[in-house]
């Protein structure tokens, strides 16, 4: 094995680190190199595992009790940055809260999650990443509430995965179709998209039923009907009797 392919296969794979090995095989092939699944496999760059057993069986293991959160950035119509907030249960995926605000600071996060969990709904532990904005405040007023911490490593967003992935469809299903006017506008926008999530969006890690639960309807109740969710955004389908 020459000496150049070995440090190409080290190079390409480095520079890639969502590619795995045939896709390595398949770009080394189009640059005219031929080589087998075990010598990429030897020379390619060995990246770190995602999700480790531990931290898996953690989040399988207090699934009814654990609660994630994170924000993301909306940018309006006149280049304004707003801050979404997002409060996800992970045992039915349900966002149970989320707010929006121009100017975030660890006093309103704190009071968010008192408002999201009132009296004696307050889950046992609540998974976030490490950003500054969960500040002194923050934390005293989640450890008010007899909440535990659980905190990601740094720049690993695979460890909150139910709330990244949540923000990926608020994106891809709702906002990359949406011109956002102000907060106000926002605000409706999301919660008209969060009432199609829980009621009819199906989902694959739900055995293919909605976080509020869906029944099944028999071909016998009737003619299916389509209706619209989000102005024409998306569907829903129900049997209706004629």
């Amino acid at each position: 094995m020459a000496k150049e392919v070995q440090e190409l296969i080290w190079k390409l794979s480095g520079a890639n680190i969502g590619w795995g090995v045939p896709r390595l095989i398949g770009e080394l092939r189009k640059l005219g190199i031929h080589v087998a699944k075990s010598t990429v496999e030897k020379y390619r760059m060995k990246h770190p595992k995602s999700p480790s057993p531990t931290w898996k069986s953690f989040l399988a293991n207090h699934i009814t009790d654990l609660v994630a959160i994170d924000f993301f950035v909306v940018s309006t119509i006149n280049f304004k940055v707003l801050y979404v907030l997002v409060v996800l249960a992970h045992r039915r995926r349900e966002v149970v809260y989320f707010n929006v605000t121009e100017y975030p600071t660890a006093q309103w996060v704190g009071q968010q999650i008192v408002e999201a969990f009132p009296w004696d709904t307050a889950p046992r532990y609540l998974l976030r990443d490490r950003d500054k904005i969960y500040g002194d405040r923050f934390r005293r007023r989640v450890s008010s509430l007899l909440i535990k911490e659980v905190l990601t490593t740094p720049r690993s967003p695979w460890q909150n995965p139910y709330v990244e992935r949540i923000i990926g469809s608020i994106r891809r299903d709702c906002l990359d179709h949406v011109i956002v006017f102000n907060e106000h506008h926002l605000k409706r926008v999301l919660s008209s998209y969060f009432d199609y999530y829980h009621r009819w969006r199906t989902h694959l890690g739900l055995a293919m039923d909605t976080p509020q639960g869906r029944e099944i309807q028999m071909p016998d109740v009737g003619k299916v009907i389509e209706f619209a969710d989000l102005g024409g955004l998306h569907h829903h389908y129900l049997r209706q009797a004629a």
